[in-house]
């Protein structure tokens, strides 16, 4: 099973580790793509602070993330489960998990990220600063340029299994399955119901993702059918429902009364 992540825009930098080193991560076949937009990224904020800081999206207070962005290659590094500090990664919490668990994130979770495309959690990265709405020079829109490298490395991840992708709207045009492939995805939406109504909240819809891949971990059973998915989910307490297979899979509700 290969379970999709979007990243964190919050990042703790360690303070030290050895510098980035895009040969070590996992994914090998991404590499060249890597170092083409790490090098754009760096190069553009080594240029002009005030350009790099708009074309970030950054505002006139966070000049510290284009100067942290400028020294990427010799910036320490640590796990990229450390540097993921957002809500959905508090509530994943993958320190707490046992040894087997544990085990389980490393060859079943992948974060998408606008630097890097994607990431196992043991893969050493620097704290860095690229939403993936970012248009970057000489690279274009980031989702564009992942859609052109990143199936065959999800293929590969993914191998004969499901993919359950819990990426946010933004990440979703980096990687869009094949039709081969939709059979065996799984998108899956959090809802909140509250007197008969339900919405989409977006700290706890993130909380409640962290949760349950936590759960999926530790029990450590593996579905290979988004009906199956959706049966093992409803025998750990979810509510679940299960809409008709679609271009993008087949989705699933998790619906939750309680945040």
């Amino acid at each position: 099973m290969l379970i999709l992540l979007p990243p964190s825009e919050g990042k703790t930098a360690p303070r030290r580790g050895r510098p980035l080193d895009l040969s070590d991560l996992a994914m090998s076949e991404l590499t060249e793509a890597r170092v083409e937009v790490l090098d754009a990224l760096v190069d553009l904020c080594r240029s002009d602070e005030v350009t790099a800081a708009r074309t970030l999206g950054l505002g006139v207070t966070q000049p510290a993330e284009v100067t942290r962005n400028s020294a990427l290659r010799q910036a320490p590094t640590a796990r990229a489960d450390r540097i993921y500090s957002g809500v959905l990664y508090e509530a994943l919490a993958l320190s707490t998990l046992d040894g087997p668990a544990r085990r389980r994130a490393t060859s079943w979770l992948a974060i998408n990220s606008g630097l890097f495309g994607l990431v196992r959690p043991s893969d050493r990265i620097p704290a860095y600063r690229l939403a993936g709405d970012v248009t970057l020079p000489g690279v274009g829109p980031l989702a564009s340029y992942w859609s052109r490298h990143l199936d065959p490395a999800v293929r590969e991840a993914a191998g004969h299994g499901l993919v359950v992708d819990l990426r946010s709207s933004t990440y979703l045009p980096f990687w869009r399955p094949g039709p081969d492939v939709a059979k065996r995805v799984v998108t899956l939406r959090v809802l909140h119901e509250v007197d008969g109504t339900r919405r989409v909240v977006s700290h706890f819809n993130k909380a409640t993702k962290g949760r349950l891949v936590q759960e999926l971990l530790a029990d450590g059973t593996a579905p290979r059918t988004p009906s199956r998915f959706a049966e093992h989910l409803t025998s750990l307490g979810w509510t679940v429902e299960v809409g008709s297979p679609g271009r993008s899979g087949t989705r699933v509700d998790v619906v939750v009364s309680d945040l």
